[in-house]
């Protein structure tokens, strides 16, 4: 039991390190967003790669906090898209997961059409109690301006990847994110979309 506990505690250490790590990313992205030094730097990549080094970054914290991580993304499934920018949204969406979960997180991803246009669509699904309807309601400019005390929630993480989504650019079409409850794990459902 006191191995179990210590395992806990440095579970949570590091979870707590690399949400202030990721936290800390984000602003500076969001400073470099604000004066135009930030942009999106597209080459083809494989998402069940990067989904599995996320499995592997998070491995021993979610074995100890009894979550598992799994991910429907076929072998073959890849995209133009920023590694980094969206490795860190994924970083975050997962992150954001893992603190409302019951016991389950899952990444997807599909090709979907949206107004007769190809798009990647990534989700992160939870089995928690979902996003509450506050959040769901925010208008994407709102997201910037959503600060809440009692909660700590300042949604950083919505603002940076609604940003970093929209540098995501096809002809007229760009990138965005959406939030839902219900999914296929009955929680909380992040989407990315990329153009």
């Amino acid at each position: 039991p006191e191995d179990s506990e210590n395992n806990l505690g440095v579970s949570t250490i590091r979870y707590e390190t690399e949400r202030v790590n990721n936290d800390l990313i984000q602003l500076l992205g969001v400073y470099r967003l604000h004066k135009k030094m930030l942009s999106a730097h597209l080459d083809e990549h494989y998402l069940d790669d990067i989904v599995a080094e996320q499995q592997a970054q998070y491995g021993n914290v979610f074995e100890a906090r009894n979550i598992k991580l799994s991910q429907d993304i076929s072998s073959t499934a890849s995209w133009y898209f920023d590694r980094e920018l969206v490795s860190g949204i994924l970083n975050n969406a997962i992150n954001n997961a893992s603190r409302y979960t019951k016991s389950e997180i899952l990444v997807a991803a599909r090709e979907v059409e949206i107004c007769a246009h190809p798009y990647i669509e990534i989700s992160v699904h939870d089995n928690g109690l979902g996003y509450p309807e506050s959040i769901l309601k925010l208008e994407p400019s709102d997201i910037q301006n959503n600060l809440n005390f009692k909660t700590g929630s300042t949604s950083l993480g919505l603002y940076f990847a609604s940003q970093v989504a929209a540098l995501h650019h096809q002809n007229e079409k760009q990138g965005y994110i959406a939030l839902e409850n219900g999914g296929k794990l009955g929680g909380g459902v992040f989407n990315l979309y990329l153009p």
